[in-house]
């Protein structure tokens, strides 16, 4: 009896499951109906679009290759080395000239551009990048050993390399900034941000980054995209590097002024300071204190630091009843 009834509660939940899973047919018609509406985001083409998770193996395959020997299980030494590289950038121009020719395709259909040659064009813009890794590999040595120089934590150059969020950060921007300024269309912003997921640290790939750049802890620093950053240059977290509020209908306007501010050689700001506005400039040697607010520029070798609060310490007395 009892083995009758459990049968019958069985045979229930069948029925239900087949009558509710008979009722999504009519979702899917009106989600394919609704992309035909102009507030439908998709696409549905038989042009590809680049791959994200393809993006994210080629920022893999290039620290690889910069950085060679520390984000492999292939031990690489002076004998296998040419081998190694050979195969990895050869690799790398594959994945590369793929989805530059998608990201430039993509765009050439979706605004209906002229044809630009896109395979040809892809493949020339990815052997420019590949051209460029021995120069970025160079000005990233110098990013590492203002770490190291920086920061008193560090033990060595291996710890900043495999486990400092900020060179990951300053790695990828710097890679996908030299995409930006082949005008390569997606692609490097992808990039920043899943450094920015990564790691919480936010540069749009047109910032431009002078050498020896060091970002000491990073969570939550912002760059924008019109930041010039000179040389030497320390941030601390929490930093935003950005612009003034804009009217609702000013961005197509401004999308091309700059709007994100001027640090010059060897400044310091430290933690929670916020600088804002595309004419303000932070002049060189100069130290912006923790929790500053500044939308003006400030001169070379000043220091802006805020008051210190006034503290208020509340104890307790004898015999109120607290331990």
């Amino acid at each position: 009896m009892e083995q009758a009834v459990k049968t019958e509660e069985c045979r229930r939940d069948v029925e239900t499951g087949s009558r509710l899973t008979g009722e999504i047919p009519e979702v899917v018609g009106k989600l394919v109906n609704s992309c035909g509406a102009s507030e439908c985001f998709d696409h549905v083409s038989p042009v590809p679009i680049p791959s994200r998770e393809s993006v994210v193996e080629i920022i893999q395959a290039v620290r690889r290759i910069l950085f060679p020997g520390y984000f492999t299980q292939t031990m690489i030494d002076l004998v296998n080395l040419e081998y190694y590289l050979g195969q990895a950038v050869t690799n790398l121009f594959q994945q590369l000239s793929t989805q530059i020719v998608w990201s430039i395709r993509h765009d050439c259909f979706r605004y209906e551009q002229a044809c630009s040659q896109c395979s040809e064009l892809g493949q020339e813009k990815a052997l420019k990048f590949i051209r460029s890794l021995p120069e970025i590999r160079s000005v990233l040595a110098t990013d590492i050993r203002a770490a190291y120089e920086g920061d008193p934590a560090s033990h060595g150059f291996d710890e900043i390399i495999f486990s400092y969020p900020g060179l990951l950060a300053v790695t990828i921007y710097r890679m996908a900034h030299r995409l930006h300024e082949l005008e390569v269309p997606l692609l490097p912003r992808i990039m920043t941000e899943y450094a920015h997921g990564q790691t919480g640290i936010d540069i749009h790939p047109g910032a431009e980054i002078g050498e020896s750049f060091f970002i000491d802890h990073g969570t939550g620093v912002v760059i924008g995209e019109t930041t010039k950053i000179g040389k030497r240059v320390r941030l601390y977290q929490g930093v935003t590097l950005g612009a003034l509020s804009l009217p609702r209908d000013a961005g197509q306007l401004l999308r091309a002024k700059k709007r994100h501010p001027t640090i010059e050689d060897d400044v310091i700001v430290y933690s929670g300071a916020t600088i804002l506005g595309g004419d303000t400039v932070i002049g060189t040697r100069s130290i912006i204190g923790g929790n500053v607010w500044l939308t003006e520029s400030v001169p070379p070798d000043t220091k802006v630091m805020l008051k210190t609060p006034e503290l208020v310490f509340i104890g307790h007395r004898a015999g109120d009843g607290h331990g």
